[in-house]
């Protein structure tokens, strides 16, 4: 019989003992989970999460001193009435006169001060992780207040929130390889949706003006330290903005997230790097981006849209560590991006890079129902060429845009990574509570 099973018999037989371990709709005054215990002869003080609780033999009913110590292992939950006192050394604790065991822990928690140090048990049994990683619990609550941040500055600002199909006839919305799947009920096949752009604008269409979504995406593609094959996804639009209002606004949609967790400097540390998010940010065009980091001319460079964004990913974008937004990308790379009406050859868009990380993608949306349609089919050609992301060619979007959408700014940006950023993670599955591994 190995280790774990001897413990967990042991524990059983304990639980044995204790009638009904388990009650429903209890008042409790005080509960939790039994975190440390230390006795100390006919007394003995424990901790009930961060709650300090002290048992003395005198104070307690019955035999109720003698089946705590018996009984009650760390990683129990237990409930105790009492009154409070503090210690010679302050600490408010509770004086416990009653007890009894809410729920048994068969299996003994991972050693209080080492942690759980192994990363792929952390991410595999990310309960562990939170109960006995502070730093990991943190975490998670960090990325909840950014997106409740990111929520009330949208709220704010006359934006609506929406819900768009995640399961979706034609992909879309972003360069990327799907997830397939199939809907018996009607004997279709579908795909798990890579971004809700497409939806979203319809929804500019049919008369609303400021729409968002916080919502999951998926992408089967590759897994790395910036990619996980499900992640969050914040996607707005507003009509009758351009790429140039958004980028003024995206600095204030930062400094509200900032300032809501407590980051008055505007000073963070990423990579043993402090990044400075004081605006305005410098912008930088994409020719200039590959002539300062690079050494290279694009205007002069036979390379391919695909084979310069390989380079900059290679060797440029970890060279951007304060917020930058790089623009005039060329508009083949963007077939949902609206040109350029002085230079055609370059997309209305940006990108916000801050730590080497990319963080925002965001463009003056193409409305051209024309326009979109010609871009649809030269995505088409690539995609019968084999390029398994290029884009579909929607023909209900393009009927859509027939029915007229005002013109529009579009803005995209991955929490996840916003997240990892402002945690000091190195990582997107630190932040991720239950990320895609490996099968065991």
């Amino acid at each position: 019989m190995s280790q774990i099973e001897k413990i967990k018999k042991d524990r059983i037989n304990k639980l044995k003992k204790i009638q009904n371990p388990y009650p429903e709709k209890t008042f409790m005054k005080y509960h939790g989970r039994v975190r440390s215990v230390r006795e100390h002869g006919s007394s003995c003080f424990a901790h009930l999460n961060e709650q300090q609780i002290y048992l003395k033999k005198d104070e307690l009913k019955s035999n109720l001193f003698n089946s705590f110590k018996e009984l009650v292992d760390i990683g129990d939950f237990i409930e105790v009435n009492g009154k409070i006192f503090k210690t010679k050394t302050g600490e408010k604790t509770v004086l416990v006169s009653d007890w009894r065991m809410l729920a048994k822990s068969l299996r003994p928690l991972p050693e209080k001060w080492h942690g759980l140090k192994n990363q792929e048990i952390r991410f595999r049994k990310r309960y562990l992780d939170l109960l006995m990683n502070k730093e990991s619990s943190e975490k998670f609550i960090i990325r909840s207040k950014i997106i409740t941040s990111i929520r009330q500055f949208l709220d704010k600002n006359n934006f609506l929130e929406v819900e768009t199909p995640i399961l979706q006839t034609l992909y879309g919305g972003a360069l990327a390889k799907p997830f397939k799947t199939h809907l018996n009920a009607l004997d279709m096949n579908l795909y798990l949706r890579i971004a809700p752009e497409l939806y979203l604008k319809r929804l500019l269409v049919g008369g609303y003006e400021r729409v968002y979504e916080i919502g999951r995406c998926f992408r089967n593609e590759g897994m790395d330290k910036n990619h996980n094959p499900d992640f969050t996804m914040l996607e707005f639009y507003s009509a009758y903005w351009d790429y140039e209002i958004l980028m003024e606004f995206s600095e204030k949609l930062f400094l509200h997230i900032l300032q809501s967790l407590g980051c008055k400097d505007l000073k963070i540390k990423f990579n043993n790097k402090t990044i400075n998010f004081k605006t305005p940010w410098p912008r930088i065009t994409y020719k200039d981006l590959f002539t300062k980091y690079a050494n290279l001319d694009i205007d002069k460079t036979k390379k391919s849209s695909k084979e310069l964004d390989q380079i900059y990913k290679d060797k440029i974008r970890d060279k951007l560590q304060n917020p930058v937004f790089f623009i005039d990308t060329p508009v083949e790379m963007n077939p949902l991006a609206k040109a350029r009406e002085d230079e055609p050859e370059k997309a209305a868009r940006f990108q916000l890079v801050a730590g080497g990380v990319e963080l925002v993608n965001a463009f003056s949306e193409l409305n051209s129902p024309i326009e979109q349609k010609a871009r649809f089919r030269d995505q088409e050609k690539l995609q019968k060429a084999g390029d398994q992301e290029a884009h579909s060619y929607d023909k209900d979007y393009v009927e859509a845009l027939e029915y007229g959408m005002p013109p529009a700014a579009g803005f995209g940006m991955g929490i996840d990574r916003l997240t990892a950023l402002l945690t000091n993670s190195k990582t997107l599955r630190e932040v991720i509570l239950f990320p895609a591994m490996r099968r065991r």
